[in-house]
């Protein structure tokens, strides 16, 4: 895939703000209430700018994509504070989850069928809800949808195959099982057990897959 000058330089800034954050959280956990944000306040500002040429409708699905997902993103700073900080996190991710479900099935190759893809999916979301059942409380239906929610995101990005360039379709794919994964690890860090270097190893799938997908969607122009 061949960058423009403009790209690599975001990529870089995109990559220290996401150092910043890892960072922050740790040492300085004031500072991160600002540093975190930008991480995808950074994605909405430079999608916006380079979207000109994207067709409307499209345009404004990713764009509530990306607020939602900086609304999670903030929602789930306040987790400490009360439970219900996690809820509503994870009903901003849902919904922008949606808004990529929407996004990638405008490009949905009618010709192709997901059956073995999404069997694939189906095992690894049963096991996965096999490992967290027993601790979600009341929040058994609510993770049930998420996941299937999720886990039809990321069938979606797989049925773009064939009606965009090679690679918006990689860098889509590949960002939409990041973001799968992403999930999974704070899943499993908070209803499973605590998982080693979990602030690391979430924020930097979670980050990259935002980052794949945004570049993917915008080299469809």
């Amino acid at each position: 895939m061949i960058l423009t000058q403009s790209e690599k330089l975001f990529i870089i800034l995109f990559c220290l703000i996401l150092v910043a954050e890892v960072f922050t959280g740790i040492y300085f956990p004031f500072v991160h209430y600002f540093v975190k944000p930008a991480l995808l306040l950074s994605l909405v500002i430079f999608y916006f700018n380079r979207s000109l040429t994207i067709p409307n409708k499209i345009k404004q699905l990713t764009l509530s994509a990306l607020v939602f997902s900086l609304l999670g993103d903030i929602l789930l700073m306040f987790v400490d504070q009360s439970e219900h900080f996690f809820t509503l996190g994870l009903v901003a991710f849902l919904t922008a989850h949606v808004f990529y479900i929407l996004v990638f099935l405008k490009r949905r190759n009618a010709n192709k069928k997901p059956t073995f893809f999404s069997i694939i999916l189906l095992l690894y979301g049963g096991l996965l809800f096999y490992l967290l059942k027993n601790n979600l409380g009341n929040l058994l239906l609510p993770v049930i949808i998420y996941m299937l929610v999720i886990l039809t995101m990321a069938t979606t990005a797989y049925l773009r195959k064939g009606t965009v360039s090679n690679s918006s379709y990689k860098l889509v794919f590949i960002g939409a099982i990041l973001f799968m994964v992403s999930d999974s690890l704070l899943a499993l860090n908070k209803f499973y057990e605590p998982l080693p270097y979990s602030n690391f190893s979430i924020m930097f799938t979670y980050a990259f897959a935002q980052l794949r997908i945004v570049f993917g969607l915008l080299k469809e122009q």
